[in-house]
């Protein structure tokens, strides 16, 4: 057993650069797990420069000086986030807020059809199961109402938070996008002078997995504003609402497009009933998703890395598990960056038998 370990040990750890970057990634992924919270809104703002980095870069491709672009590229920034909360955010909290004050006629709704069930299909419903069904229903909105009333009683920290956030987080942009240079080089003070993989690992990073960031929020924004138009344009209830929801769905492959339909699909019955309306909706839904899937995803992430679907949901698994939303966001570039890793490991041959 022993020499088993020791031979392994041997072949792929002989190369002192690999030992580093094994110690680097370690402490990288201890530290986001530990000391996540606390720094928080400095990853927030080292992943905000990183997908603005490339404006920049275009920006300095047009001879514009790099102070100058770094400024434009930064004042569109704030220009985006002061529509977001000042037009976008009173929209979506007003129409969270009238969805929540209508709940309780659409579960009557839900209600009076369920009952009905069991008098068209006696042999597959029965009046238990549609009652145990509505129970179940009322319980877990009970739950929901008294976490959204605990959420409210303790939204003061969430506020100050919040305050937090819009303060530091631009400011932290700001500086790495004008430093970026400066930080590298301080960083790289502290690596080896023999770095051939890390340099391969990080060209690998800033070609496949910038690009995959930068195209799935673009992709986010695309479909999040094309089905808020569709929505709008039929009428439909909570447009705003839904339409963010189908954009966040984007971030988790495969399975978020299917979880969104349903309150998509809820809403609309409960608004139009089984008829014409709800059948062009759910057509011109369906439309958005196959052009997502057919036509904007391959021009999108054309160059990004083929991960087998296996490897992206175990990854979408395993990171969203660790951190949540930014885990499942990043959960593909990170699958990315551990696969580019053991693609360039350094290993030595194994040893022939009788050696």
């Amino acid at each position: 057993m022993f020499k088993v370990l020791r031979d392994w040990v041997q072949r792929y750890f002989s190369d002192e650069e690999a030992v580093v970057l094994a110690v680097l990634l370690v402490l990288g992924f201890t530290a986001i797990l530990t000391l996540g919270g606390m720094l928080a809104p400095v990853l927030a703002g080292l992943v905000l420069a990183f997908l603005m980095q490339g404006l920049v870069r275009q920006l300095e491709s047009l001879r514009v000086p790099r102070l100058l672009a770094v400024w434009l590229v930064f004042a569109l920034f704030i220009g985006l986030l002061a529509l977001f909360l000042l037009v976008l955010m009173p929209l979506l909290w007003q129409q969270v807020i009238t969805l929540f004050n209508e709940l309780p006629g659409m579960l009557g709704k839900w209600q009076s059809l369920l009952l009905v069930l069991p008098e068209r299909y006696p042999h597959m419903v029965t009046d238990e199961q549609v009652l145990e069904a509505i129970a179940v229903t009322r319980g877990e909105l009970g739950k929901f109402g008294q976490l959204l009333l605990t959420s409210s009683l303790a939204s003061l920290p969430l506020l100050v938070n919040a305050m937090i956030y819009l303060v530091l987080v631009p400011i932290l942009v700001f500086f790495f996008l004008k430093d970026h240079q400066l930080i590298g080089r301080w960083f790289r003070g502290y690596l080896p002078r023999e770095r051939a993989l890390m340099t391969h690992v990080a060209q690998e990073m800033n070609q496949q997995i910038a690009n995959y960031i930068r195209g799935k929020v673009i992709e986010i924004v695309i479909c999040g504003g094309v089905t808020y138009a569709a929505f709008a344009a039929l009428g439909l209830n909570y447009a705003a609402l839904l339409a963010l929801l189908v954009g966040l769905s984007v971030v988790v492959p495969y399975v978020g497009a299917v979880v969104v339909t349903v309150p998509v699909a809820l809403i609309a019955l409960f608004q139009w009933g089984w008829g014409d309306q709800f059948i062009t909706l759910m057509v011109v839904y369906a439309v958005i998703q196959a052009l997502d899937g057919n036509v904007l995803v391959p021009l999108l992430f054309s160059e990004a890395v083929n991960l087998h679907p296996v490897a992206i949901i175990c990854a979408v698994l395993l990171f969203g598990g660790l951190w949540g939303f930014w885990g499942i966001f990043f959960a593909i570039p990170l699958a990315t960056l551990f696969k580019a890793v053991l693609d360039a490991w350094p290993r030595q041959p194994p040893a022939l038998v009788g050696e």
